[in-house]
């Protein structure tokens, strides 16, 4: 027996030689995993004399093997792959995956929280409205259900957060845009439905800043979720009143830029870095769409699988911690850059 003192789930995986989902799911049901799989997890568990308090804090709490997953709108396929990663992932670890959308209404987050706190879930991944959130219901049922929030960070909130670091998409692609062209001005909704939108314009301007470059921030009206028809009528109007103050545009996410390329299509501009050419469009997200759209969207990307497995894993500390860390955990990763031919 080995002498060394293994304090969680985490640490026994990684001395087994294998994955913290396979780990969890031997321990939610040992007949779900391989044979060969379940003897090197009982032997390990025989080495380390390791003995997981996941059964305790489940027994105590009344816990099912439910986790929730709620998304503002399922409609946005970048919310629907994220779901899919997620349900997948919690299907291979042996919960039972319950998949809600709020579809932007407020009334009906609230709801959505309401009900699974009823039915005593194991945890829940919350991707919050944001602005238009109620807090306090929010903050109530966080603190009845082990709860990991993604996408969206609502300070304060949950256990843990986990997310894509919306700074670093905003200085990749300033950066490369600044560094083959003009350098870009911002394109948004002046009333954004989704928080992101708000520190990928602060970071916009903090990076032209640095760079001693004029910035331009361009608002459109509209409200709501259908993205694309609000970037397409705002470009319209940019385009014929020949307001654009650049011929590089920075697009808050990649909804508003299927958009704005579906104006330029209208108006017969062509867009990218070639012959003939007018302008160059840039976005954020690599939106499951992105590279079917004409031109090919270059963005910069969510790491889909990324977000997704780590969401899994804290969730799983989260349940073994008895549903409350000592401090909240708070994850940001990286974009990754993907250049295709609209820049």
């Amino acid at each position: 027996m080995s002498e060394q003192k293994i304090r969680n789930m985490e640490e026994f995986a990684a001395l087994s030689g294998l994955s913290r989902p396979t780990v969890s799911k031997y321990f939610n049901n040992p007949a779900s995993v391989r044979a060969r799989t379940r003897e090197r997890i009982e032997e390990a568990l025989e080495r380390y004399d390791f003995r997981p308090n996941i059964y305790a804090v489940n027994q105590n709490r009344s816990l099912t093997k439910n986790v929730g997953i709620v998304v503002p709108y399922l409609a946005d396929p970048f919310f629907a792959e994220i779901a899919r990663i997620l349900q997948r992932r919690c299907i291979g670890a042996g919960f039972s995956p319950i998949l809600y959308s709020a579809y932007g209404e407020q009334k009906l987050e609230v709801e959505i929280l309401e009900g699974l706190t009823a039915l005593k879930p194991a945890g829940v991944f919350l991707a919050p409205l944001g602005r238009l959130s109620d807090r306090s219901a929010i903050e109530r049922f966080c603190r009845d259900v082990p709860t990991v929030l993604f996408d969206s960070n609502v300070e304060g909130m949950g256990e843990a957060f986990v997310g894509s670091d919306n700074f670093s998409f905003v200085q990749q692609t300033v950066d490369y845009l600044c560094r083959t062209g003009s350098p870009p001005c911002f394109f948004e909704m002046r009333t954004p439905a989704n928080p992101n939108a708000n520190k990928r314009r602060h970071a916009y301007l903090k990076l032209m800043e640095d760079a001693g470059l004029e910035p331009h921030v361009i608002q459109v009206e509209g409200e709501g979720w259908g993205f694309e028809e609000i970037g397409r009528r705002g470009a319209i109007e940019l385009i014929d009143s020949r307001a654009l103050p650049t011929d590089t545009i920075l697009c808050s996410n990649d909804r508003l830029a299927i958009g704005f390329l579906s104006a330029c299509y209208e108006r017969g501009l062509r867009v990218g870095r070639g012959e003939g050419c007018a302008l160059r469009v840039a976005s954020h997200d690599d939106h499951p769409f992105s590279r079917f759209t004409c031109p090919a969207l270059t963005t910069a990307a969510h790491e889909y699988e990324l977000v997704a497995d780590k969401c899994m894993e804290t969730l799983f500390s989260l349940i073994e911690a008895g549903g409350r860390f000592s401090t909240r955990d708070e994850t940001l990763i990286p974009a990754r850059l993907i250049l295709r031919v609209s820049a």
